[in-house]
C-alpha cells in the first residue's frame, strides 16, 4: 500500500515535466500565442522548450530532457551521491576500496595456501606446465591462475568392473577353441600422481583396455575346464602380471593391486548342458574319493598286520622253540574256545568231566529263573 501511495505523486510529476506539457494550452500566458501560425489552444511542438518567446523555433538539446527527470541534475540517476547507493564512511570516503581489498586478500589466501592429507599428494602446475609434487602437509603456491594446485589420493583402492553392470555377455576364446563368459574386476591405485595426471588422457579407459587385452591373452593359454574350474587362480595371476608390464610401458603411474574373476560360465545357450556335465563330473569325483579312502583304510590295516608279524618274527629268531610252542598254544586256545569239549584220560575211555554240558544247563536255569523273579517282585 505504501508503494502505491508513493507511485501516484511520481506519475503526476512526470506528467508535469513531460515534453508535451500539462495539456493546459496557453491559458497561463506562457504559451505560444505570439508565435506565428500557431493557435493558443492547439497542440504545441513537443521539441520546443516551454516559456520560449515568440521567436523562431529552436531544436532542443536532448540532455535537457534527462535533466527534467526526477532526481536529475546530472547525477547519473544515483541518489545520495554514493557509488551504487552504498553508504559512505564517517570521513566521507567510499567503502569500495575496502571491499576490493578484502576480495583480493581472500583470493590470495584461498589460492595460495593448500592442505594435503596423509593419503594425498599435491601436484602444482605453473602456467599450465608441471612444476612440482607436494608431500602431505601445508603447501604454499603462487596465487591462481599463475600456479594451479590439484590433490591426488594415492592410497585409495579403486575398482573397475569388466564388463560394466547391466551389459551383455563377455565372451572370450579359450585355448581349446571354446567360448567362456567371464566377468572380473581390477583393483588399482595411483603410484605416481604426476604421470597419472599428465601421461594418460583417460586413465580408467586405458586400464579397462589393458585388462581386456591381458585377460584374452591369458585365457587363450588354458582350456575351458581350467577357465571355469581350478585354473582361475592361475589366470588371475597371469592377467595381473601382464597388466603391470603393459601399464609400466605406458608410464601410466598406475599400480595394479589384483584381478578377481567373479563369474566364469559357458555361453548362455549351452549353460544348462555344461551344468549337467559338471554335476556328473562331481559325482564321479565323489566316487573316486570314496574308493581312494577305502583303499587307504585297507592299506593301513595290512601295514599294521605286517608290522605285527615282523615283531613276532623278531621274537621267533631269538627263541624259536619257545615262540613256536607259545604260538601253538595261542592258536589252539583261539580255536577250541568256540567248540564243545570233552577231556578224557589216555588209556581209559572214560569222560573226566562234562564241562560244556554243565555250563549249558547252568545258563538255561539262570535264564528261566530270571523272569520268574521279576514276576514275583511285581
Amino acid at each position: 500500500m505504501t508503494r502505491l501511495t508513493g507511485l501516484f505523486p511520481r506519475i503526476l510529476t512526470m506528467a508535469n515535466n513531460s515534453p508535451w506539457g500539462s495539456g493546459s494550452g496557453g491559458s497561463d500566458g506562457s504559451g505560444d500565442s505570439g508565435s506565428g501560425g500557431d493557435s493558443g489552444n492547439g497542440p504545441r511542438n513537443p521539441w520546443q522548450p516551454q516559456g520560449s518567446g515568440g521567436g523562431g523555433r529552436k531544436p532542443n538539446n536532448i540532455e535537457d530532457l534527462f535533466k527534467r527527470r526526477p532526481g536529475g541534475g546530472g547525477g547519473g540517476g544515483f541518489r545520495g551521491g554514493g557509488f551504487g547507493g552504498l553508504p559512505k564512511r564517517p570521513n566521507g570516503k567510499s567503502y569500495v576500496p575496502i571491499a576490493i581489498g578484502v576480495v583480493v586478500v581472500a583470493w590470495l589466501v584461498l589460492s595460495s595456501f593448500h592442505r594435503v592429507g596423509p593419503q594425498e599428494r599435491g601436484v602444482v602446475t605453473f602456467l599450465g606446465s608441471y612444476s612440482r609434487t607436494v608431500e602431505p602437509g601445508i603447501a604454499l603456491t603462487l596465487p591462481a591462475p599463475i600456479e594451479s594446485f590439484e590433490t591426488v589420493d594415492v592410497q585409495n583402492i579403486r575398482t573397475i568392473d569388466i564388463p560394466a553392470a547391466g551389459t551383455q555377455e563377455n565372451l572370450i576364446l579359450t585355448g581349446d577353441q571354446n567360448l567362456v563368459d567371464l566377468a572380473y574386476s581390477v583393483r588399482w591405485t595411483i603410484k605416481d600422481p604426476t604421470l597419472y595426471l599428465f601421461q594418460l588422457a583417460d586413465p580408467e579407459a586405458t586400464i579397462r583396455e589393458a585388462a581386456e587385452a591381458a585377460m584374452r591373452a591369458s585365457v587363450a593359454e588354458v582350456t575351458l575346464d581350467d577357465a571355469i574350474g581350478p585354473g582361475r587362480i592361475e589366470v588371475e595371476q597371469k592377467v595381473e602380471q601382464r597388466m603391470k608390464e603393459l601399464l609400466d610401458s605406458y608410464r601410466s603411474g598406475i599400480q595394479v593391486q589384483g584381478v578377481a574373476i567373479k563369474k566364469a560360465d559357458p555361453p548362455e545357450a549351452v549353460n544348462e548342458a555344461f551344468k549337467a556335465v559338471s554335476a556328473a563330473q562331481q559325482e564321479a569325483q565323489t566316487y573316486l574319493n570314496e574308493a581312494r579312502a577305502y583303499a587307504q583304510q585297507l592299506t593301513a590295516a595290512a601295514q599294521g598286520e605286517a608290522a605285527a608279524f615282523d615283531k613276532v618274527y623278531e621274537e621267533y629268531r631269538l627263541a624259536p622253540e619257545v615262540t613256536r610252542r607259545r604260538m601253538y598254544y595261542e592258536t589252539m586256545e583261539r580255536v577250541l574256545s568256540k567248540l564243545d569239549k570233552t577231556i578224557i584220560e589216555p588209556g581209559n575211555v572214560t569222560p573226566y568231566l562234562p564241562l560244556p554240558e554243565l555250563r549249558k544247563k547252568m545258563q538255561e536255569s539262570t535264564t528261566v529263573e530270571a523272569p520268574r523273579a521279576q514276576g514275583g517282585s511285581n
